[in-house]
Protein backbone atom coordinates (compact mmCIF):
# COMPACT_ATOMS: atom_id res chain seq x y z
CA UNK A 1 0.00 0.00 0.00
CA UNK A 2 1.54 3.28 -0.94
CA UNK A 3 1.25 6.08 1.06
CA UNK A 4 -0.21 9.46 -0.11
CA UNK A 5 2.45 11.67 0.65
CA UNK A 6 5.22 8.47 0.32
CA UNK A 7 8.95 9.88 0.51
CA UNK A 8 10.64 6.64 -0.06
CA UNK A 9 11.99 5.19 -3.18
CA UNK A 10 9.58 1.73 -2.47
CA UNK A 11 6.04 2.35 -2.58
CA UNK A 12 4.09 0.19 0.28
CA UNK A 13 7.40 0.36 2.80
CA UNK A 14 8.16 2.41 5.51
CA UNK A 15 10.78 4.72 4.83
CA UNK A 16 12.00 3.09 8.39
CA UNK A 17 11.56 0.59 11.48
CA UNK A 18 9.63 2.78 13.55
CA UNK A 19 11.45 2.97 16.78
CA UNK A 20 10.17 1.80 20.29
CA UNK A 21 8.99 4.85 20.94
CA UNK A 22 7.61 5.70 17.84
CA UNK A 23 5.40 2.40 18.12
CA UNK A 24 4.27 3.26 21.78
CA UNK A 25 3.62 6.74 20.32
CA UNK A 26 1.43 5.27 17.50
CA UNK A 27 -0.41 2.73 19.95
CA UNK A 28 -1.42 5.02 22.20
CA UNK A 29 -2.68 7.81 19.50
CA UNK A 30 -6.38 8.15 20.28
CA UNK A 31 -6.97 10.96 18.26
CA UNK A 32 -10.59 9.10 17.30
CA UNK A 33 -11.99 9.33 20.58
CA UNK A 34 -11.14 6.02 21.64
CA UNK A 35 -13.91 4.38 19.49
CA UNK A 36 -11.89 3.77 16.62
CA UNK A 37 -11.36 4.18 13.89
CA UNK A 38 -8.65 1.63 13.11
CA UNK A 39 -5.29 3.25 10.99
CA UNK A 40 -2.17 2.13 9.65
CA UNK A 41 1.44 3.35 11.07
CA UNK A 42 1.84 4.73 7.37
CA UNK A 43 -1.62 7.10 8.30
CA UNK A 44 0.28 8.19 11.53
CA UNK A 45 3.34 8.74 9.97
CA UNK A 46 1.66 10.88 7.17
CA UNK A 47 -0.33 12.91 9.84
CA UNK A 48 3.14 13.75 11.60
CA UNK A 49 4.65 14.66 8.71
CA UNK A 50 2.09 16.69 6.60
CA UNK A 51 4.46 19.11 4.77
CA UNK A 52 1.53 22.05 5.07
CA UNK A 53 -0.48 20.81 7.92
CA UNK A 54 -2.13 24.84 7.75
CA UNK A 55 -3.43 23.80 3.71
CA UNK A 56 -6.05 20.50 4.85
CA UNK A 57 -9.47 21.53 5.64
CA UNK A 58 -10.90 20.02 8.45
CA UNK A 59 -14.27 22.31 9.39
CA UNK A 60 -16.07 22.06 6.43
CA UNK A 61 -15.08 18.19 6.23
CA UNK A 62 -16.37 17.90 9.75
CA UNK A 63 -19.62 20.46 9.19
CA UNK A 64 -20.51 17.95 6.28
CA UNK A 65 -19.73 14.17 8.05
CA UNK A 66 -21.43 15.88 11.85
CA UNK A 67 -24.78 16.97 10.42
CA UNK A 68 -26.89 13.81 10.96
CA UNK A 69 -25.37 12.72 14.35
CA UNK A 70 -27.91 15.20 16.26
CA UNK A 71 -30.47 13.24 14.28
CA UNK A 72 -29.42 9.94 14.89
CA UNK A 73 -29.33 10.81 18.64
CA UNK A 74 -32.42 11.91 19.04
CA UNK A 75 -33.56 8.65 17.28
CA UNK A 76 -31.39 6.29 19.70
CA UNK A 77 -33.19 8.40 22.78
CA UNK A 78 -36.78 7.45 21.28
CA UNK A 79 -36.42 4.06 20.20
CA UNK A 80 -34.51 2.81 23.46
CA UNK A 81 -36.76 4.35 25.44
CA UNK A 82 -39.93 3.40 23.48
CA UNK A 83 -38.38 -0.06 23.18
CA UNK A 84 -35.81 -0.80 26.14
CA UNK A 85 -33.59 -4.13 25.59
CA UNK A 86 -34.31 -5.21 29.38
CA UNK A 87 -37.89 -5.90 29.09
CA UNK A 88 -36.79 -8.96 26.63
CA UNK A 89 -35.17 -10.10 29.99
CA UNK A 90 -38.42 -10.12 31.58
CA UNK A 91 -40.38 -13.37 32.18
CA UNK A 92 -43.67 -10.61 31.15
CA UNK A 93 -41.90 -10.45 27.64
CA UNK A 94 -42.51 -14.39 26.42
CA UNK A 95 -45.85 -13.65 27.62
CA UNK A 96 -46.67 -11.53 24.36
CA UNK A 97 -48.37 -12.78 21.22
CA UNK A 98 -45.42 -14.06 18.05
CA UNK A 99 -45.47 -11.29 15.94
CA UNK A 100 -44.91 -9.02 19.31
CA UNK A 101 -41.98 -10.80 20.24
CA UNK A 102 -40.38 -11.06 16.46
CA UNK A 103 -41.29 -7.13 15.73
CA UNK A 104 -39.22 -6.18 19.17
CA UNK A 105 -36.07 -7.28 17.49
CA UNK A 106 -36.41 -4.78 14.82
CA UNK A 107 -36.36 -1.49 17.46
CA UNK A 108 -33.96 -3.20 18.98
CA UNK A 109 -31.51 -3.19 15.96
CA UNK A 110 -32.41 0.15 14.93
CA UNK A 111 -31.48 2.00 18.63
CA UNK A 112 -28.21 -0.18 18.29
CA UNK A 113 -27.45 1.23 14.76
CA UNK A 114 -28.42 4.77 15.79
CA UNK A 115 -25.94 4.43 19.09
CA UNK A 116 -22.84 3.28 16.71
CA UNK A 117 -23.61 5.64 13.92
CA UNK A 118 -23.64 8.19 16.32
CA UNK A 119 -20.14 7.08 18.19
CA UNK A 120 -18.46 6.82 14.92
CA UNK A 121 -19.59 9.78 13.41
CA UNK A 122 -17.85 11.38 16.65
CA UNK A 123 -14.29 9.14 16.66
CA UNK A 124 -14.73 10.04 13.17
CA UNK A 125 -14.57 14.02 13.91
CA UNK A 126 -12.21 13.99 16.18
CA UNK A 127 -9.87 13.04 12.73
CA UNK A 128 -10.91 15.45 10.84
CA UNK A 129 -10.43 18.04 13.44
CA UNK A 130 -6.72 17.27 13.77
CA UNK A 131 -6.61 16.35 10.13
CA UNK A 132 -5.89 13.07 10.72
CA UNK A 133 -6.12 11.14 7.67
CA UNK A 134 -6.53 13.18 5.31
CA UNK A 135 -5.09 12.49 1.89
CA UNK A 136 -5.41 14.29 -1.64
CA UNK A 137 -8.48 12.14 -3.64
CA UNK A 138 -6.50 11.49 -6.43
CA UNK A 139 -4.65 9.03 -3.65
CA UNK A 140 -7.87 6.91 -3.75
CA UNK A 141 -7.13 6.33 -0.20
CA UNK A 142 -9.65 3.02 1.45
CA UNK A 143 -11.18 2.86 4.47
CA UNK A 144 -8.61 1.82 6.87
CA UNK A 145 -5.80 0.87 4.52
CA UNK A 146 -5.24 4.45 3.15
CA UNK A 147 -4.04 5.60 -0.40
CA UNK A 148 -3.86 3.23 -3.49
CA UNK A 149 -1.94 5.54 -5.71
CA UNK A 150 0.84 7.66 -4.79
CA UNK A 151 0.36 10.96 -4.85
CA UNK A 152 4.05 13.59 -4.90
CA UNK A 153 3.90 15.87 -1.62
CA UNK A 154 3.33 19.27 -2.54
CA UNK A 155 5.77 21.44 -2.35
CA UNK A 156 4.37 24.78 -1.37
CA UNK A 157 1.40 25.51 0.29
CA UNK A 158 -0.35 27.30 -2.31
CA UNK A 159 0.02 23.87 -4.21
CA UNK A 160 -1.15 21.89 -0.72
CA UNK A 161 -4.07 24.44 -0.57
CA UNK A 162 -5.18 23.68 -4.19
CA UNK A 163 -5.81 20.07 -3.77
CA UNK A 164 -8.79 18.17 -2.83
CA UNK A 165 -8.64 16.17 0.51
CA UNK A 166 -10.95 14.03 1.81
CA UNK A 167 -10.97 11.59 4.98
CA UNK A 168 -11.75 8.28 3.38
CA UNK A 169 -8.45 6.62 5.24
CA UNK A 170 -10.83 7.31 8.25
CA UNK A 171 -13.87 6.55 7.41
CA UNK A 172 -15.58 4.17 9.82
CA UNK A 173 -19.23 3.88 8.54
CA UNK A 174 -21.38 4.37 5.69
CA UNK A 175 -24.36 4.69 7.38
CA UNK A 176 -26.89 4.88 4.06
CA UNK A 177 -25.09 1.46 2.70
CA UNK A 178 -25.41 -0.13 6.14
CA UNK A 179 -29.44 0.06 6.31
CA UNK A 180 -30.02 -0.29 2.05
CA UNK A 181 -27.12 -2.73 1.13
CA UNK A 182 -28.95 -6.04 -0.56
CA UNK A 183 -26.61 -9.00 0.78
CA UNK A 184 -25.36 -9.95 4.70
CA UNK A 185 -21.81 -9.74 2.84
CA UNK A 186 -21.97 -6.17 2.01
CA UNK A 187 -23.55 -5.44 5.19
CA UNK A 188 -20.25 -6.50 6.94
CA UNK A 189 -17.97 -3.64 4.47
CA UNK A 190 -20.61 -0.64 4.99
CA UNK A 191 -20.01 -1.62 8.96
CA UNK A 192 -16.85 -0.41 11.52
CA UNK A 193 -15.51 -0.39 7.75
CA UNK A 194 -11.38 0.21 8.86
CA UNK A 195 -11.85 -2.69 11.44
CA UNK A 196 -13.24 -4.93 8.92
CA UNK A 197 -10.46 -3.73 5.92
CA UNK A 198 -8.40 -5.10 9.04
CA UNK A 199 -9.90 -8.16 9.37
CA UNK A 200 -9.66 -8.95 5.34
CA UNK A 201 -6.07 -7.96 5.65
CA UNK A 202 -4.84 -10.00 8.82
CA UNK A 203 -7.47 -12.38 9.48
CA UNK A 204 -9.29 -13.74 6.41
CA UNK A 205 -7.00 -13.41 3.84
CA UNK A 206 -4.82 -15.95 6.20
CA UNK A 207 -7.37 -18.21 7.56
CA UNK A 208 -6.38 -22.09 7.24
CA UNK A 209 -8.88 -23.05 4.95
CA UNK A 210 -9.68 -21.88 1.18
CA UNK A 211 -13.41 -22.19 1.29
CA UNK A 212 -14.80 -17.85 1.76
CA UNK A 213 -17.25 -19.70 4.27
CA UNK A 214 -14.63 -21.32 6.00
CA UNK A 215 -12.56 -18.42 5.96
CA UNK A 216 -15.66 -15.89 6.90
CA UNK A 217 -16.88 -18.46 10.31
CA UNK A 218 -12.65 -18.18 11.03
CA UNK A 219 -12.78 -13.99 10.91
CA UNK A 220 -16.28 -14.15 12.95
CA UNK A 221 -14.54 -16.69 15.51
CA UNK A 222 -11.67 -14.47 15.96
CA UNK A 223 -13.79 -11.30 15.97
CA UNK A 224 -16.20 -12.48 18.39
CA UNK A 225 -13.02 -13.16 20.65
CA UNK A 226 -12.35 -9.55 20.43
CA UNK A 227 -15.20 -8.31 21.31
CA UNK A 228 -14.98 -10.22 24.30
CA UNK A 229 -16.27 -13.77 26.10
CA UNK A 230 -20.11 -12.92 26.12
CA UNK A 231 -21.42 -16.06 24.46
CA UNK A 232 -23.91 -14.04 22.84
CA UNK A 233 -21.11 -12.66 20.81
CA UNK A 234 -20.23 -15.80 19.40
CA UNK A 235 -23.75 -16.91 18.93
CA UNK A 236 -24.15 -13.82 16.40
CA UNK A 237 -20.51 -14.01 14.85
CA UNK A 238 -20.78 -17.60 14.11
CA UNK A 239 -24.59 -17.03 12.29
CA UNK A 240 -23.17 -14.62 10.00
CA UNK A 241 -20.98 -17.59 7.68
CA UNK A 242 -24.31 -19.43 7.35
CA UNK A 243 -26.28 -16.81 6.25
CA UNK A 244 -23.63 -15.80 4.12
CA UNK A 245 -23.69 -19.75 2.55
CA UNK A 246 -27.25 -19.63 2.24
CA UNK A 247 -27.63 -16.13 0.61
CA UNK A 248 -24.60 -17.01 -1.75
CA UNK A 249 -26.03 -20.37 -2.89
CA UNK A 250 -29.47 -19.18 -3.38
CA UNK A 251 -28.51 -16.28 -5.33
CA UNK A 252 -26.21 -17.93 -7.68
CA UNK A 253 -29.16 -20.84 -8.35
CA UNK A 254 -31.89 -18.76 -8.80
CA UNK A 255 -31.70 -15.00 -9.50
CA UNK A 256 -29.59 -15.12 -12.72
CA UNK A 257 -32.52 -17.02 -14.35
CA UNK A 258 -35.09 -14.28 -13.43
CA UNK A 259 -35.95 -11.25 -15.59
CA UNK A 260 -35.13 -7.54 -14.58
CA UNK A 261 -38.31 -7.23 -13.18
CA UNK A 262 -37.86 -10.34 -10.94
CA UNK A 263 -34.05 -9.45 -10.43
CA UNK A 264 -35.78 -5.83 -8.86
CA UNK A 265 -38.21 -8.06 -6.87
CA UNK A 266 -35.78 -10.41 -5.51
CA UNK A 267 -33.13 -7.99 -4.68
CA UNK A 268 -35.68 -6.03 -2.26
CA UNK A 269 -36.81 -9.59 -0.82
CA UNK A 270 -33.36 -9.83 -0.20
CA UNK A 271 -32.96 -6.45 1.36
CA UNK A 272 -35.99 -7.20 3.51
CA UNK A 273 -34.25 -10.53 5.38
CA UNK A 274 -30.83 -9.49 5.21
CA UNK A 275 -32.23 -7.21 7.56
CA UNK A 276 -34.27 -9.39 9.36
CA UNK A 277 -31.27 -11.42 9.84
CA UNK A 278 -29.33 -8.84 11.62
CA UNK A 279 -31.72 -7.95 13.58
CA UNK A 280 -32.01 -11.22 15.01
CA UNK A 281 -28.14 -11.47 15.44
CA UNK A 282 -27.91 -8.61 17.10
CA UNK A 283 -30.51 -9.69 19.83
CA UNK A 284 -27.30 -12.06 20.78
CA UNK A 285 -24.82 -9.20 20.76
CA UNK A 286 -26.79 -6.87 23.07
CA UNK A 287 -28.42 -9.60 25.59
CA UNK A 288 -24.99 -10.87 25.76
CA UNK A 289 -26.15 -13.87 27.44
CA UNK A 290 -26.06 -17.33 26.68
CA UNK A 291 -29.65 -17.97 28.22
CA UNK A 292 -30.99 -14.75 27.18
CA UNK A 293 -29.88 -14.80 24.09
CA UNK A 294 -31.17 -18.67 23.68
CA UNK A 295 -34.64 -17.91 25.43
CA UNK A 296 -35.12 -14.97 22.97
CA UNK A 297 -34.33 -16.67 19.64
CA UNK A 298 -36.42 -19.78 21.04
CA UNK A 299 -39.18 -17.64 21.99
CA UNK A 300 -39.10 -17.23 17.61
CA UNK A 301 -38.52 -20.29 16.43
CA UNK A 302 -34.58 -19.91 15.82
CA UNK A 303 -36.91 -18.28 12.41
CA UNK A 304 -33.43 -16.96 10.84
CA UNK A 305 -31.55 -19.88 11.60
CA UNK A 306 -34.10 -22.34 10.24
CA UNK A 307 -34.95 -19.63 6.84
CA UNK A 308 -30.64 -20.06 6.13
CA UNK A 309 -30.88 -23.33 6.51
CA UNK A 310 -34.10 -23.81 4.26
CA UNK A 311 -32.36 -21.46 1.69
CA UNK A 312 -29.04 -23.32 1.68
CA UNK A 313 -30.74 -26.45 0.93
CA UNK A 314 -32.59 -25.15 -1.55
CA UNK A 315 -29.75 -23.65 -3.32
CA UNK A 316 -27.58 -26.77 -3.33
CA UNK A 317 -30.78 -28.99 -4.77
CA UNK A 318 -30.82 -25.95 -7.33
CA UNK A 319 -27.39 -26.20 -8.06
CA UNK A 320 -25.85 -22.69 -6.80
CA UNK A 321 -22.30 -22.26 -6.68
CA UNK A 322 -19.72 -21.31 -4.25
CA UNK A 323 -20.54 -17.94 -2.77
CA UNK A 324 -16.49 -17.61 -3.52
CA UNK A 325 -17.18 -18.11 -6.94
CA UNK A 326 -19.69 -15.70 -7.80
CA UNK A 327 -19.37 -12.81 -9.80
CA UNK A 328 -19.77 -9.43 -8.08
CA UNK A 329 -21.21 -8.02 -10.98
CA UNK A 330 -24.23 -10.04 -11.09
CA UNK A 331 -25.49 -8.55 -7.64
CA UNK A 332 -25.96 -4.42 -6.79
CA UNK A 333 -24.69 -3.57 -3.38
CA UNK A 334 -27.76 -1.23 -3.17
CA UNK A 335 -31.36 -0.80 -3.64
CA UNK A 336 -30.77 2.63 -5.19
CA UNK A 337 -29.24 3.27 -8.52
CA UNK A 338 -26.54 5.49 -7.29
CA UNK A 339 -25.60 4.91 -3.24
CA UNK A 340 -25.96 8.19 -1.57
CA UNK A 341 -23.04 9.84 0.48
CA UNK A 342 -23.19 12.05 3.28
CA UNK A 343 -20.31 13.93 2.23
Amino acid sequence: MASGFSKGPTLGLLPDVPSLMETLSYSYCYVGIMTGPFFRYRTYLDWLEQPFPGAVPSLRPLLRRAWPAPLFGLLFLLSSHLFPLEAVREDAFYARPLPARLFYMIPVFFAFRMRFYVAWIAAECGCIAAGFGAYPVAAKARAGGGPTLQCPPPSSPEKAASLEYDYETIRNIDCYGTDFCVRVRDGMRYWNMTVQWWLAQYIYKSAPARSYVLRSAWTMLLSAYWHGLHPGYYLSFLTIPLCLAAEGRLESALRGRLSPGGQKAWDWVHWFLKMRAYDYMCMGFVLLSLADTLRYWASIYFCIHFLALAALGLGLALGGGSPSRRKAASQPTSLAPEKLREE
